[in-house]
């Protein structure tokens, strides 16, 4: 076990928490004792990972922007990825649209379902919860994001996670001052940035020793907390529809590596897989956020000045897997619900809406389905048929978040290659181990 690669290890945790939270829900006690004594392990986890995410992101983007010497190269790669990161967006909208409209999954939903569906989950605390933060989005100004994206206090933005576009904002600005001030000047504090740089990837070296565990408390809550097999089971025919999308967008990956990167496609997946499973397992791309900066610098050879800028942004507003999703739940519950509604010209809505709604969207489990009914809305689906079309997907939607989040994921460092490629950035891997500075010290 002590010799296995990091992504074996984590994937054994995996097993061994599906199989255990299986067990676990055929006897008397497996949810409270899973809930209580498991649950926390996986909870302390992310929480760790969450906790140096702001710190990493402030001192990699200092560090890649002061290091670039100039702003004309800052600006050509950040127009470079929000482009790129457009595209890629439009291409799983596309997917997912054609998809949908190919399998039809919504059509064989019985109303009998529906009607289930609807009275265990139209009043469910969390799809309410979902709906609240839609009207209190719905309320805003069309340049609201813009608005939201600047922060009034510094320090403030960088107490919450969900504030990191404010935080990349406050450190571009930081870095970019570095670079307009005299150098004997702007050293001090970029040294303190280097050295703070340093210290959190070694942090991160040491959480990623307690991730096969984490894994496992992670999974086996997930099997404890599932909803009712047969729901699962009618809805099936919706989750394969939404699975295929996601695995064709994993198939244009690898073929954008392999053809604009020249490495191979199952090097850059074994490279990558340990930031996938934690995902997978967290649902959450903000705290899987230092893994993969760690992974794409160290394993794939991806520049800090590249990293440091491409990824922060990607995970807040690349979320390929996400906006696949939104066009596939979208018509299938057009299919279901509203069938009059299956017009070209909302589908186009749907695109256009869905590619806009994904940008600045928070980084966090869940959040897909407030994006969701702000697109519902924008095509003018039935307001009192909303929590409906949530109640209608939600028995499903936390394995598909799970899925969709290693989507997002996997887009940032395939986009991370290729923005590294093209600026000459993409170099051999430099692979640390945790204790590589501790050794010979004792």
């Amino acid at each position: 076990m002590k010799n296995l690669a990091l992504h074996w290890k984590i994937l054994i945790g995996m097993i061994f928490g599906i199989i255990f939270g299986i067990v676990m829900n055929k006897t008397s006690f497996g949810d409270w004792f899973v809930n209580d004594w498991i649950k926390p392990l996986g909870k302390i986890f992310v929480n760790m990972l969450k906790l140096i995410a702001i710190p990493l992101i402030m001192a990699s983007l200092i560090k890649g922007i002061s290091d670039l010497k100039d702003i004309s190269k800052f600006k050509k790669m950040g127009l470079r990825t929000i482009s790129i990161y457009i595209i890629t967006t439009i291409i799983a909208i596309t997917i997912g649209l054609g998809l949908v409209n190919i399998i039809k999954p919504g059509v064989g939903i019985d109303q009998e379902t529906v009607t289930k569906l609807k009275e265990k989950y139209a009043n469910n605390a969390s799809v309410n919860s979902k709906m609240a933060t839609f009207k209190n989005n719905k309320e805003k100004g069309p340049l609201q994001f813009i608005v939201d994206m600047v922060p009034s206090n510094a320090f403030k933005a960088m107490s919450e996670n969900k504030n990191m576009l404010q935080v990349i904002f406050f450190t571009i600005l930081l870095g970019i001052s570095l670079l307009l001030i005299p150098e004997e000047k702007a050293k001090p504090l970029k040294d303190f940035f280097d050295s703070l740089n340093e210290v959190v990837l070694k942090i991160v070296d040491l959480i990623m020793l307690f991730a096969p565990y984490a894994v496992f408390a992670l999974l086996a809550t997930v099997i404890v907390n599932s909803e009712d097999a047969t729901i699962l089971l009618a809805l099936l025919k919706y989750a394969f529809v939404v699975i295929l999308g996601l695995l064709l967008m994993i198939v244009f990956y690898l073929i954008v590596v392999a053809t604009y990167t020249k490495k191979s496609p199952l090097w850059f997946l074994k490279q990558i897989s340990p930031a996938q499973l934690l995902a997978f397992s967290t649902s959450s791309s903000a705290a899987t956020l230092p893994v993969t900066m760690e992974r794409v610098e160290e394993h794939i050879g991806v520049d800090k000045e590249v990293s440091s800028f491409v990824l922060p942004v990607g995970a807040t507003i690349n979320m390929d897997g996400t906006s696949l999703y939104q066009a596939v739940a979208a018509v299938f519950c057009m299919q279901v619900l509203w069938p009059e509604g299956l017009m070209f010209s909302n589908q186009l809505i749907i695109v256009v809406t869905a590619l806009l709604a994904s940008i600045g969207s928070a980084a966090v489990p869940g959040a897909g389905m407030v994006m969701l009914v702000i697109v519902l809305d924008a095509i003018g689906f039935p307001p009192d048929m909303l929590p409906i079309a949530l109640a209608l997907i939600f028995a499903v939607d936390r394995p598909l978040d799970m899925c969709r989040t290693t989507i997002n994921v996997t887009g940032d460092a395939a986009v991370a290659m290729v923005i590294a490629k093209s600026f000459g950035k993409l170099g051999e891997p430099h692979v640390k181990d945790w204790n590589d500075d501790y050794k010979g010290k004792v």
